[in-house]
């Protein structure tokens, strides 16, 4: 394959992570971002290792088709990223969530294809496999399960209804084109920090160190380390045999396993205390990514993810 690739949503978590790696394994990378004169976005890339030499940085707006033409244009991979995230409400869900994911990603998978790309590697989440109601109780949620696109209307869902969406558009376009397409389904992304603002998964746990005691019915908490992530991106890019749906996590946790560990780990901070099962009908699993396990990827403990994710919410001054 060329060793020429292209990041959309190079700027942020996942993104400046893939783009750090991308770079060290001797890549030429096209990192997309919203606003080129926007030193937030761009000054973290700039001062990667190799930068100088083999990152372009291009501005972009999903919905607008030649501006992503023109960044993927001279690349053989795409690893699309770019997507809206929040799990705060939004005003208007189509504008500010459906239409950037699903039709960003369509845009995305067009240019790939007008420009000969090999393989596109899609994010998507652990979003676009719950809620899921219907899954059987007795059985663990895998690559097989899909979010329930009714159940998110109706409890206005937004953010799990625009990654399923988006995915099934990118599956529905692959096929229908012939493109070479793999998705990556990671759950709760959290580790160092490379840009000047934190993930909405940092976030919450940066709420939980400070004491807030928000619970989540319809949260999967899989948590999984940043570089993890990044790595199974690149996993997936470089090997054929690679194909369809891949959970990234490192185990299948409930949210009070997780704070349980995190005030274990820092006795120094109020972690409020969660009955055992905050998620009733959520599984746990220890080896839930066995397809990308299979493919060779060894995770980081949950207990290293908290550790990295706290020590780097405190140098950068967040607690």
């Amino acid at each position: 394959m060329s060793r020429v690739v292209c990041v959309t949503g190079g700027s942020g978590f996942i993104g400046s992570w893939l783009v750090r790696l991308l770079l060290e394994r001797g890549y030429t990378v096209h990192a997309t971002v919203m606003h080129l004169e926007d030193e937030a976005e761009t000054a973290h890339l700039r001062s990667l290792p190799d930068a100088a030499n083999r990152l372009r940085l291009f501005e972009i707006d999903l919905l607008d088709p030649a501006s992503v033409l023109a960044a993927i244009q001279g690349a053989s991979g795409v690893f699309h990223l770019a997507s809206p995230c929040t799990v705060n409400r939004v005003e208007d869900p189509q504008r500010e969530l459906l239409d950037p994911a699903v039709k960003g990603t369509l845009n995305v998978l067009r240019a790939a294809k007008e420009s000969g790309v090999g393989r596109v590697v899609v994010t998507s989440s652990i979003s676009a496999i719950i809620p899921s109601p219907g899954w059987p109780a007795d059985v663990v949620k895998d690559e097989s399960c899909w979010t329930d696109l009714d159940y998110c209307r109706q409890k206005e869902l937004w953010y799990p209804a625009s990654k399923t969406l988006a995915e099934k558009a990118a599956w529905e376009f692959a096929k229908e084109n012939g493109l070479d397409v793999v998705v990556v389904n990671p759950g709760t992304v959290m580790g160092p920090v490379i840009p000047p603002t934190i993930n909405a998964s940092m976030a919450m746990l940066l709420r939980l160190l400070q004491g807030f005691s928000e619970e989540y019915a319809d949260f999967y908490m899989g948590p999984v380390h940043v570089k993890d992530v990044a790595l199974a991106h690149i996993l997936l890019y470089e090997n054929p045999s690679a194909a369809g749906r891949h959970l990234c996590v490192e185990s299948i946790a409930h949210w009070s396993d997780f704070a349980s560990k995190v005030a274990q780990l820092y006795p120094e901070y109020k972690v409020p205390r969660f009955p055992k099962d905050t998620q009733p009908g959520l599984l746990r699993a220890q080896n839930a990514a066995k397809k990308l396990i299979e493919l060779g990827m060894e995770f980081i403990s949950m207990e290293q993810i908290i550790k990295d994710s706290v020590e780097s919410l405190k140098f950068e001054s967040y607690i």
